[in-house]
This record gives C-alpha cells, sequence and structure tokens, in this order.
C-alpha cells in the first residue's frame, strides 16, 4: 500500500488536497522507530487552530500537511507496540506525547519534553509543533501508540456513535478542560465566551459537571441561535449592553461563578465607530469583569508567540493589554494552555456511549469528503455553526 492523500496548507486563505507520501514508522527528523502504528483515518475533523494558520494568522510553513483531530484504525503497527492490535479503532490526541518524561509522567501530555526540538509540546499537522504530519488524509503514522492511543471498546456500537467519538481527539476534552479548570460544579453560574465548536464543547461539558446556568456569549447571530436552540442562555455581545448587564438580565446580579475563553487571539471588540475590531484581549478583560471574586477563568481560547497578522507590534509577539490588575485585585485564578486530552479523553468516552452528552448535536457536526475539505475550510471561516469532520474512506454510511 503506497497511496495517500492529504489537506496541505498552500499559504494565506488556501488549502488544497493532495497526494502526499505514505506515513512511514520515522520521526520526523528521519529516525526509524518501533513504538508507532499506521492508522487508516475514519475521521478528521477542521479546528478552529487550523483556521488560525490557513488564516496567515502564524507562521506555519507552505506545504504543512493539516490536522490534528483523528479517529482510526490501525492497519499497521511496529514491533515494540504491544497493546494495539491490528483492526482496533482508536481516538488519537491531539498531543504527541512519549510518555516518559516528566511531564507526560505528571499527566501534563500538551507539553512533553521530548517530541519537539523547539519548545515543549507536540501536536500533528500543527505550527511549531514538532513537523509531525497532519491527519487530515486518509492514512497516518501515530508515535507511541501504546501511550497514546485509546482504543474505542466494540467497534460496532462505537461506529454507530463514531460521530461524537470524533470530538474525543481535541474538540470536547478542550471545552472539559476549560470547564474543569475554570471550577465548574453542581450548581455553578458559568459563562463561556464564544459560541464556535469550543465554546459549544465547553457549554456542554459545563451542563455535564452539573452547571446550573450556562451562558454563551458571541457576535454571531446565527451561532447564538443554535446554542439557544441546543438549551443554552446566550448574550449577544452585538448589541449595545455591556456584558455583565445581560448576564443581571438572566441572574439577576451582574456576575458568573467562573468563566471559559473559548475564543483566543483572534478576538473582536466594538470600537467607539460602532463596528467590530480585532483586539485581543478584550475576552479576557471581559471575563475579568463578569467573575465574581476569588472565581476561576479557564482559557482553553489559542494564544501564540508570533502572530504576524496582528494589530499591533506587542500582539504579534503575543503582548496584550490584560488588566492584570483587575484580575489580581479580584483574586482571581488563570488558566493557560493546551489541553492534556488523555487525562479526560477515557471518561468522556464512556459519558459519549452512555448517551451522557450528545456533544455531536451540540457542536453541530456536519460530515464531508476528503475532497470537500477547502470547501469546509471556507465555510467554517465564515462563521457557520458546525464542526465540519471529513470522512476519508466513505465509513460513516456503512455506520
Amino acid at each position: 500500500m503506497s497511496g495517500n492523500r492529504g489537506v496541505v496548507y498552500l499559504g494565506q486563505g488556501k488549502v488544497e488536497v493532495q497526494k502526499i507520501d505514505y506515513p512511514k514508522m520515522q520521526d520526523p527528523r528521519g529516525k526509524k522507530i518501533e513504538h508507532g502504528v499506521i492508522l487508516r483515518v475514519v475521521s478528521t475533523n477542521i479546528c478552529g487552530s487550523d483556521q488560525h494558520m490557513v488564516r496567515g494568522r502564524t507562521t506555519a510553513q507552505v506545504g504543512l500537511v493539516l490536522g490534528h483531530e483523528i479517529t482510526g484504525e490501525v492497519i499497521e503497527k511496529g514491533r515494540d507496540v504491544e497493546r494495539m492490535q491490528i483492526g482496533d479503532l482508536v481516538s488519537v490526541p491531539f498531543n504527541v506525547a512519549c510518555g516518559r518524561c516528566r511531564s507526560c509522567k505528571e499527566q501534563h501530555t500538551g507539553v512533553c519534553l521530548t517530541v519537539n526540538p523547539a519548545r515543549a509540546g507536540g501536536a500533528y499537522g500543527y505550527v511549531d509543533m514538532g513537523d509531525w504530519t497532519g491527519g487530515q488524509a486518509e492514512y497516518v503514522m501515530v508515535p507511541y501508540a501504546d501511550f497514546n492511543l485509546l482504543k474505542l471498546p466494540d467497534r460496532d456500537k462505537a461506529m454507530e456513535k463514531i460521530r461524537d467519538l470524533t470530538c474525543l481527539s481535541d474538540i470536547l476534552p478542550t471545552g472539559y478542560h476549560g470547564a474543569v479548570t475554570a471550577g465548574v460544579g453542581p450548581g455553578s453560574t458559568v459563562y463561556i465566551a464564544g459560541a464556535g465548536p469550543v465554546g459549544m464543547a465547553a457549554a456542554a461539558s459545563a451542563r455535564l459537571l452539573g452547571a446550573a446556568v450556562v451562558i454563551v456569549g458571541d457576535v454571531n447571530p446565527v451561532r447564538l441561535a443554535h446554542a439557544k436552540a441546543v438549551g443554552f442562555e446566550i448574550a449577544d455581545l452585538s448589541l449595545d449592553i455591556p456584558l455583565a448587564d445581560q448576564i443581571a438580565a438572566l441572574l439577576g446580579e451582574p456576575e458568573v461563578d467562573c468563566a471559559v475563553d473559548c475564543v483566543g487571539f483572534e478576538a473582536r471588540g466594538h470600537g467607539h465607530d460602532g463596528v467590530q475590531h480585532e483586539a485581543p484581549a478584550t475576552v479576557l478583560n471581559s471575563l475579568m469583569q463578569v467573575t465574581r471574586v476569588a472565581g476561576n477563568i479557564g482559557i482553553p481560547g489559542l494564544y501564540v508567540t508570533d502572530d504576524p497578522g496582528a494589530v499591533d507590534a506587542a500582539a504579534k509577539k503575543g503582548a496584550l493589554s490584560i488588566r492584570f490588575g483587575l484580575g489580581w485585585a479580584k483574586s482571581h485564578s488563570f488558566h493557560t494552555g493546551q489541553t492534556p486530552v488523555m487525562k479526560y479523553n477515557r471518561q468522556l468516552m464512556q459519558a459519549i456511549m452512555w448517551d451522557r452528552i450528545n456533544i455531536a448535536e451540540i457542536v453541530g457536526v456536519e460530515v464531508i469528503s476528503l475532497d470537500d475539505a477547502p470547501k469546509g475550510y471556507h465555510e467554517f471561516d465564515a462563521g457557520v455553526p458546525k464542526k465540519f469532520v471529513m470522512d476519508p474512506h466513505k465509513l460513516f454510511g456503512a455506520a
């Protein structure tokens, strides 16, 4: 078997499905490995983080094969792989992690110390994350397979739930991590900034964790309508009504117990002219305003160290005008960084299998072909309330 195709980044605003190399059992530096597997990709998703690259807002190199949200079937394995078998259906955490370093042993798999020579943390098909080939393709190699892969039990039942289980590789654990680090618990009042797929996953996670009220805020009316339709309260940030006042109208007070930033560095605010302008610190500053004293703020939204398209020189280096003094005065706790997917994915898999969370409906999963990837990127960038999931081998129909 030697053929393969994948979604390739060709420069700002452009992706294309091209023939790419069939995966080899080697790391990005060309070293042969025996701890990996080759997967036939069953599903692979378009993520908002991919969009940051495609918009030209990172230093991603032309020719990068995209995709870090992967579910697949093991079709080849190295001789050091003991727990995974040919034919296993598996979820792939977007974090590439060795399982051996201090970070991995402490469950901080998002900042593995060995898989990326440039910095802590590795990921498939992502800028500055170790040059691991992405999984928006027909086939992909996963290293340290025994450690990284989550086997999905009962293949037939898993395929029946594949639209939900495809969210295990990133979006659902990321939303859940945001809710957990924000301190969501039974009876909490929660504000979620952003009604995109991660924001909706965070809202669903907050509900799973027992929140009494979950409010989702955005400027996109279509996404807000979807959030309302699946059972969440909303705050329309396109209106000339302060967020605190909208929260007060719902809760009787202008604050929530905790908040989650699911927007990140491409946040937009309103200028004096009433027009939306990019304002990368606006979400974090607004969350400090509406979170009660001693409350927590989870920040799974992406912030980068290099942003060539930023609004000013400081933001190009990730330096934002954050009102940190306000957060200090209110004794807020902040939690940032990549989600350690393996910390949560097994429990979330069980929640899906036992119908405790209908994540595909909540994030708006829409299945498309690999060839339709460019169209999916275009529609997602336009702000539709959908999570595009690619089916490279047309397996969803059989399920």
